[in-house]
């Protein structure tokens, strides 16, 4: 969130959009651009300076060449001085951070005064670290005479946290520090909350699903801790652009939020492309074809290049042509991977411009991320691999170009992605790279659904009980839980509270709930997820390479399992589910493995219901059975080694579904015979898992599914999609909420697809338990056509 200079102006030349696309686009690869869409300039909507700011804090700003606001800033500082708790939802680089610094600032300023200096003070919280530091360098550069300002996360060396509790003003750190260290230690912070005035929180839209679920109780048990010294705070909080953004920011903070949506800032033109990769042939990279035949459903032909390996190409056309861009892919690897196969090209055509490429991601040392930005900002680099800690924030606006190598999960994440380029005074470009992927094939066919649809609602259940229920328990660690507290945790905490008790894990005494253990109740609670993790270790050096949340382990770092860690491959030799430790070693054996699984599911209860003719949509909780079976291996071909069984226990996941029945007959005089129904219905839940992300702000990785052609609960052909953490995390609700729009967009993808019997741009899945057997593309789309007939047309 960069404070922006009004006087700013392009260093070079403007940039031309039109020509660098045409350069992209050039020759065999015309047919690869899809659509481009213009993006029209924005005009500054300015305002005047509020007379309530502080001197000293108008002088900082004014020495960096602010001396006039936009509309929405001017307005969120008021509302958050007035002490009104406010949302700014507004594009990047709009300058959001002086819509809080502003009254953050003039309040810490005017409470210096104060004998102990410290007569107001500030709370900011981010999602990472680097954009905690990122928002320390910006303070510290205005230079705000008496405001003491410091990061306080897990590497702050310990001589200097008790210098930070008791002297700073603002204090800027992450979630997980306020649950950990902060709740847990309020004794120690007691001068700093007792004159806490704000908190704000940044880049909200990241908190999300259990994330967000898990920020709300923490921001409840913020409060209450608050509350305790005597200290209300205002919340401000900064957002990319979503959907609703007053009603989200209420869920997490609990307390009602003023929304602020119009953006005053200007905005250059952009142009955007859509862009799908060629196939593959024997001899290479082959155009774009209409019709790429068959795919064979073993994986081993690909439909297309793969969205990393097209985006490499196009960044070294770009950087050889002096065009500065970043291009975002969605996985640390993928990063790795884009930035060496980018600079592997450029070595052959120019190879003085290969050193100016490089990967930016998490894991990172902080002065490794500090210098790339360094670099970035001065020209010496002129192209970027990106994972999405590019996109929260961090002051790398202003580039030429973007590129973005698959779906980033969202419409706000596409556009904040895009968002980063765009110069003072200049047009820029995004061309968004499709991946192999349900969703990405839609949308380049589809560009309405990009360019003429708002940004999603963002979700979350601040009521979830997986969730509520150990902070719950942290809460009254911190403080004996009364019964007057338990309303601002919702009409569910008494439940898990009367849980909590007979579980031996709270007491209950005339005065409240307390913690019952020795233990930290806080260590029960991971914020980034919702239950154990398995670690995993190198066996000769006994170093941590990383972690895996429990659920996941069985799948990805089972014994025997290849394991890819920054680029470096690794083969797990034992999983122990016991300690919670994979133990692995380096080495690249030559193939890729794939668990096997099977899966079934017990339907608990529906909570809503519809029927759409002889089909009946339910949204309720369900029970998922999960059991991991065996493992392939396979080669870079696409070839099987093997099979290899695995002893590992059934895992079963109490959580939220939406499901469809449909009756066997029905279905056979749509042309689903009852043979075929196992394979339609198999084909239609891959292909819906993919498109799910289109109404709910899921990744595919966030849910799961299961078909059967006979389910013992409804005696009936059934498909079931379901949230893939205990409780639910609010995607299969939105689901339920738009079926029609869903399932539509699901039957368009799978019947406009070019492939003859499935693949992985429709129907086949890269997570599937079963190896995508059986598929029926035909029948699918077969079976969601009869299904659509009967929905409502207000639907």
């Amino acid at each position: 969130m960069s404070i922006p200079a009004r006087t700013a102006s392009a260093t070079r030349p403007g940039f031309d959009p039109d020509a660098a696309l045409a350069r992209l686009a050039a020759g065999d690869r015309a047919p690869r651009l899809r659509h481009v869409h213009e993006v029209p300039a924005r005009a500054a909507q300015l305002a005047d300076w509020p007379d309530w700011v502080d001197p000293s804090v108008y002088a900082a700003c004014a020495g960096t060449g602010v001396t006039s606001l936009w509309s929405h800033q001017r307005e969120a500082a008021d509302l958050a001085h007035a002490g009104s708790h406010v949302v700014m939802a507004t594009g990047t680089a709009s300058g959001k951070s002086l819509g809080y610094l502003l009254p953050v600032l003039t309040a810490l300023v005017e409470g210096s005064t104060a004998p102990t200096g410290r007569g107001a003070t500030a709370l900011y919280l981010s999602p990472t670290k680097a954009l905690a530091a990122d928002q320390l360098a910006r303070v510290q550069g205005l230079a705000v005479p008496g405001v003491r300002a410091a990061t306080y996360d897990g590497d702050t060396p310990t001589e200097e946290r008790r210098w930070i509790r008791d002297h700073a003003q603002l204090v800027l750190t992450n979630p997980d520090l306020v649950h950990h260290s902060l709740l847990p230690l309020h004794e120690r912070w007691a001068p700093f909350l007792r004159r806490l005035r704000y908190v704000v929180i940044d880049e909200c839209h990241v908190y999300r699903g259990v994330f967000g679920s898990h920020l709300a109780a923490l921001l409840r048990r913020l409060r209450r801790v608050c509350a305790r010294y005597g200290a209300s705070p205002t919340f401000v909080l900064a957002s990319a652009t979503v959907r609703d953004p007053g009603d989200h920011a209420t869920k997490l903070v609990g307390l009602p939020v003023t929304p602020v949506t119009g953006d005053g800032s200007p905005r250059e033109a952009m142009t955007f492309a859509l862009w799908e990769p060629g196939t593959l042939e024997p001899g290479g990279a082959a155009p774009l074809v209409d019709d790429p035949g068959e795919v064979d459903l073993s994986g081993e032909t690909p439909a297309r290049r793969s969205a990393t390996s097209e985006a490499a190409d196009l960044l070294a056309e770009l950087v050889e042509a002096g065009v500065q861009s970043v291009a975002f892919a969605r996985s640390r690897a993928g990063v790795e991977a884009l930035a060496t196969s980018c600079r592997r090209t450029l070595e052959e055509v120019q190879p003085h411009l290969a050193g100016a490429v490089a990967a930016y991601r998490g894991g990172y040392l902080p002065e490794e991320r500090r210098e790339l930005e360094r670099a970035l900002r001065t020209g010496r680099i002129l192209g970027l691999a990106a994972t999405n800690a590019l996109e929260l924030g961090i002051d790398i606006s202003g580039l030429d170009a973007v590129l973005l190598a698959g779906w980033p999960g969202t419409r706000a994440s596409l556009w904040q992605q895009a968002g980063r380029a765009g110069r003072a005074g200049t047009r820029s470009l995004a061309v968004f790279v499709a991946a192999d992927d349900p969703l990405d094939t839609y949308v380049v066919n589809h560009p309405e659904v990009v360019f003429g649809q708002p940004v999603e609602s963002t979700v979350l259940d601040p009521g979830n009980p997986h969730v509520l229920a150990p902070h719950l328990a942290a809460a009254a660690a911190e403080l004996p839980l009364r019964e007057e507290d338990l309303a601002m945790f919702g009409p569910g905490a008494r439940g898990l509270l009367d849980a909590l008790v007979a579980r031996g894990i709270l007491r209950r005494r005339p005065h409240g709930w307390f913690w019952a253990r020795s233990d930290r109740a806080s260590d029960h609670v991971s914020l980034r997820g919702a239950g154990d993790v398995v670690g995993i270790v190198e066996k000769r050096t006994g170093r941590v390479l990383g972690t895996v949340d429990e659920a996941s382990a069985h799948s990805q770092i089972h014994t025997g399992a290849v394991h890819v860690h920054q680029g470096d491959t690794y083969v797990v030799t034992e999983l122990d589910l016991t300690t919670g430790t994979a133990t692995a070693v380096r080495g690249d054996p030559g193939w890729s493995t794939f668990a096997q699984s099977v899966s079934a599911f017990d339907i608990v209860g529906a909570q809503r219901s519809v029927t759409w003719g002889p089909v009946e949509v339910s949204f309720g909780t369900v029970r998922v059975h999960t059991q991991v079976t065996s493992f392939l291996r396979r080669l870079p071909g696409g070839e099987v080694l093997g099979t290899h069984p695995l002893e590992l226990p059934q895992r079963t996941l109490t959580t939220k579904a939406v499901w469809w029945t449909m009756p066997v007959g029905w279905l056979a005089e749509a042309g689903v015979a009852e043979v075929d129904i196992p394979g339609a219905a198999h084909a239609a839940e891959h292909a819906g898992i993919g498109m799910m992300p289109l109404v709910a702000t899921s990744d595919r990785w966030d849910i799961g599914g299961v078909s059967t052609a006979l389910h013992p609960d409804t005696g009936l052909p059934t498909i079931m999609v379901y949230d893939g953490h205990p409780g639910g995390a609010g995607f299969a609700e939105r689901a339920y909420e738009a079926f029609g729009t869903w399932l539509t967009v699901t039957r368009d993808t799978v019947q406009a697809c070019r492939c003859e019997t499935g693949c992985p741009a429709c129907v086949q899945s890269p997570k599937c338990g079963n190896g995508n057997e059986p598929l029926d593309k035909a029948a699918a789309v077969r079976l969601l056509s009869a299904v659509l007939r009967h929905a409502p047309s207000t639907d």
